[in-house]
């Protein structure tokens, strides 16, 4: 049985460009702020694609040799291990570095002949050098406003990739997106988008983040399993946003001013 496609509503012609990309072997680049649906995207074209998906969370302490690959003991003997590229590569999947840019510089050093014409991996400790497949596609994600200076794509890697730029849905198809994902009415969802949108409006130096698609749709959930739309978006919003009593309490504000009005009497 084939596996459902994840659920993704396009915003523009991303799926139209992701996939003219992939066809002519060029990797992607997605950017955007946190929650915008990214991964999500990513998922849905590799379903789309029919390729297999292999992740790779970025982090400070990632190295090129934990995407390559590295020897292991298991049972007394030294066996090579396939890192998630290289593995990747070997099957003609899509390999996915999420918020790569948290990774060790090292890692530029796979990633550059890996996105370009030469589309390989040397594999030093094989004495091995990788071409990829035509089925193979490399997308890394990238969220601009959220990196410092000091972590930050070079020019040399972003130039190699095919650059998709993501944001927060309009309001009408993101209410579709939180109607969806949660099986709340249009109303209900509704009433989070303008919540988002108020947050996203927000004015204030200490709000690092804003209330993202994700943070609304898992309000909804709450909602969906009985709790109050006010106690939901303060445990799925307002507190993941700020532990500034002044912001939090302006959060609320905004909070109030967005929930339905079919809510009101049930929560006084």
């Amino acid at each position: 049985m084939t596996a459902a496609r994840p659920f993704y509503l396009p915003s523009g012609d991303e799926v139209e460009v992701f996939t003219a990309a992939w066809r002519a072997r060029l990797p992607v680049l997605v950017t955007g702020p946190t929650g915008c649906g990214k991964t999500r995207f990513v998922e849905h074209m590799a379903a789309r694609l029919g390729r297999p998906l292999v992740t790779v969370a970025g982090h400070e302490d990632l190295t090129a040799a934990d995407l390559i690959g590295r020897f292991h003991l298991r049972g007394g003997e030294t066996v090579w291990q396939d890192g998630p590229l290289v593995s990747a590569m070997r099957s003609g999947a899509l390999c996915y570095l999420d918020e790569i840019v948290e990774a060790r510089s090292d890692t530029t050093v796979v990633i550059h002949p890996a996105a370009d014409h030469r589309r390989t991996v040397v594999i030093d400790r094989l004495g091995e050098t990788l071409t990829a497949p035509p089925e193979f596609g490399l997308v890394m994600s990238y969220n601009p406003g959220y990196q410092s200076v000091l972590k930050d794509l070079k020019p040399s890697t972003r130039q190699r990739f095919v650059t998709l730029a993501l944001d927060y849905p309009e309001p009408e198809l993101e209410t579709t997106i939180v109607a969806t994902e949660t099986s709340l009415d249009t109303e209900v969802a509704a009433s989070l988008v303008h919540l988002g949108v108020l947050v996203r409006r927000l004015e204030a130096a200490d709000l690092a983040e804003v209330a993202s698609t994700r943070a609304l749709i898992s309000a909804g959930k709450l909602i969906r399993q009985g709790m109050t739309w006010s106690r939901a978006v303060e445990v799925a919003v307002v507190a993941t946003l700020s532990d500034d009593r002044e912001l939090a309490e302006a959060l609320r504000e905004l909070a109030r001013a967005a929930r339905p009005a079919a809510t009101d009497s049930a929560e006084r």
